[in-house]
């Protein structure tokens, strides 16, 4: 069976405390995007979870979460025989895409779903959780605001429809690093979030893309200047909005016409000499 694995923006991220555990509060506006990695699932004689990916930097054991998501529902359900899955990766690696914790979701979805274990969305979600912050978004997709850790989920209405440019440094970047970066500032420009909302419930694309932002760019950005020239670059060839994604260093550009995007991915292209994405945002799944 197909399964695809679709990467997120974060239209608005902000950080709103931090738990006793070390684990940062978060209220963030995710955006899951057509750009998609595609699994391929099939039951196996063999015990176990055998994984094949086209992506040779990606492990096949324990440190992928595809690997840790198969293992956690077929430890827990014991299903007769084991799965084997092959993964085509087309989200760049550490780029705060949540590509790992798409691909988690989904092999989460693939299994449930081959091995008709019946369980719905917010048991996935309960489990998807122990393997990271961003999977039970991961597996709900759409538009959403995202708070706690990451597992509080309130299903947005869509992004208008629109146009989705991303560019990513070549160096990538630790969640844990910029978020000890993050901490040690003594002042932080927080992100009209609320304003976003209400944006997004009248529909109005421009008053979302002019509210975007992201505590994490300015410590990302001083380690990595590329991610304020792709931004300003993104901005000149007529952006509406353009802001870093996660804890980065991928920076996305939001455009109301293709032709300017499709303009911005070639001075990108010449800028960045390696693969910039054109892509849009996936519609909601569910209802807001």
């Amino acid at each position: 069976m197909k399964i695809e694995a679709h990467a997120k923006i974060n239209l608005g991220l902000d950080v709103t405390g931090r738990r006793e555990d070390g684990y940062h509060l978060v209220r963030m506006i995710m955006q899951e995007l057509e750009l998609h990695d595609t699994l391929w699932l099939e039951k196996s004689g063999e015990p176990g979870v055998q994984l094949i990916s086209d992506e040779p930097a990606l492990g096949a054991d324990k440190s992928n979460l595809i690997v840790r998501a198969a293992e956690l529902l077929l430890g827990l359900f014991m299903p007769e025989g084991g799965v084997r899955i092959r993964l085509e990766k087309r989200i760049p690696l550490a780029a705060g895409l949540a590509g790992g914790s798409a691909d988690a979701a989904a092999a989460l979805r693939g299994i449930n779903e081959l091995f008709e274990l019946n369980l719905d969305d917010a048991e996935l979600c309960r489990l998807g959780v122990q393997l990271g912050a961003d999977v039970p978004y991961c597996i709900m997709g759409g538009t959403a605001l995202s708070e706690g850790i990451g597992e509080v989920l309130t299903i947005l209405p869509t992004l208008p429809s629109c146009y989705i440019v991303l560019g990513k440094p070549e160096e990538g970047m630790s969640t844990a690093e910029a978020y000890h970066l993050l901490d040690a500032q003594k002042e932080i420009r927080h992100p009209d979030i609320d304003g976003q909302i209400r944006a997004l419930k009248r529909e109005d694309l421009a008053g979302v893309a002019e509210r975007v932002g992201n505590v994490l760019e300015p410590v990302t950005a001083a380690r990595q200047p590329e991610v304020d020239a792709i931004r300003r670059q993104l901005m000149e060839a007529g952006a509406a909005g353009a802001c870093m994604s996660g804890s980065g260093p991928t920076v996305f550009g939001i455009f109301t016409e293709a032709e300017k995007a499709q303009r911005a991915c070639s001075v990108l292209k010449r800028v960045l000499s390696r693969e910039v994405i054109l892509t849009t945002p996936a519609q909601n799944r569910r209802k807001a």
